[in-house]
């Protein structure tokens, strides 16, 4: 196991994290408002709900995010998977899920920075074409069916997932800088947007696979995610407009603001070899029921 360096905190990472968590107040302030706007009122269940009712749903997003904080992809397909078991209709589950995963991410943006698992310069090779291609996966999925290429996308990932598992048991070799990082993002903004959610499995799996530094590439990635999230939902909402809010979406973001500090930590102190082989096994596993269950792959 590589020996974790002193954190010692800079001015940029306070700056960072203070930027993104003035974003998170201001964003759910800004839904509240357009909830109010679009449905004349806020979901009632807002302010009647007990702990009895929130504590489900706070803790499917608790268990969501700590799993994607630390191992880079997984909040969509986990937390609308409880969502159904705990009886949401599909399209509740879903809008409640793409809700709160913008928060969650830039609470886990927020860690990753903090914890320093951010490549810099993969970041800035990311963002922008992920954000791209998540414009044009808005358009395509506003005229057309991705149906066709979802099954191929699920069965990249599975093979994926199993190089991961593969290289896991393995005797860790020289990490390796990354190649065609550029298109790479494109195409998970693509699919991200146009696919029903890829951005952690496409591109965290692909950087593994490379060889590229767990840690730094689920950091990376997450942060990456936040901008490309927001981006999305923002082009989602404009084109589309957006369900109400509900005690659904709030529990979903505690439960993953809670968590991120946590999934980040994890990131930074779990060994390569064990982490490449826990997010093959996640990835072959969403592969597997996403294809069975037709869920998101985000």
């Amino acid at each position: 196991m590589t020996r974790s360096t002193p954190l010692n905190v800079s001015t940029a990472q306070v700056i960072a994290v203070g930027v993104i968590c003035s974003w998170l107040l201001i964003g759910y302030a800004a839904l509240l408002v357009y909830s109010v706007a679009v449905n004349g009122r806020l979901d009632a269940s807002l302010w009647q709900f007990d702990l009895v009712t929130l504590l489900p749903f706070a803790a499917a997003g608790f268990l969501a995010q700590l799993i994607d904080g630390s191992l880079g992809m997984g909040f969509g397909v986990i937390s609308n998977a409880v969502m159904l078991l705990l009886g949401q209709p599909p399209a509740v589950a879903t809008s409640s899920v793409h809700t709160a995963e913008g928060f969650a991410s830039g609470a886990s943006a927020a860690s990753h920075i903090w914890y320093r698992n951010v490549d810099w310069r993969l970041f800035a090779k990311l963002v922008l074409p992920g954000i791209l291609g998540g414009a044009i996966g808005v358009t395509i999925i506003t005229v057309a069916d991705a149906a066709f290429t979802r099954p191929i996308v699920l069965a990249y990932l599975g093979l994926i997932g199993v190089a991961l598992i593969w290289r896991g048991r393995r005797r860790a070799r020289s990490e390796a800088a990354p190649r065609l990082v550029q298109p790479l993002g494109f195409i998970g903004g693509l699919l991200d947007a146009a696919g029903g959610g890829a951005w952690g499995p496409i591109v965290t799996g692909n950087l593994l696979i490379q060889g590229t530094n767990p840690a730094k590439v689920v950091g990376t990635v997450d942060v990456s995610e936040f901008f490309v999230t927001v981006a999305v939902s923002l082009m989602f909402i404009a084109t589309m407009g957006a369900l109400a809010f509900t005690t659904a979406t709030l529990g979903l973001l505690l439960g993953g603001v809670a968590a991120a500090p946590l999934g980040a930590l994890l990131a930074r102190r779990v060994p390569s070899r064990l982490l490449s082989g826990a997010a093959g096994t996640l990835l072959l596993g969403i592969a597997i029921v996403a294809l069975t269950r037709g869920l998101p792959v985000s």
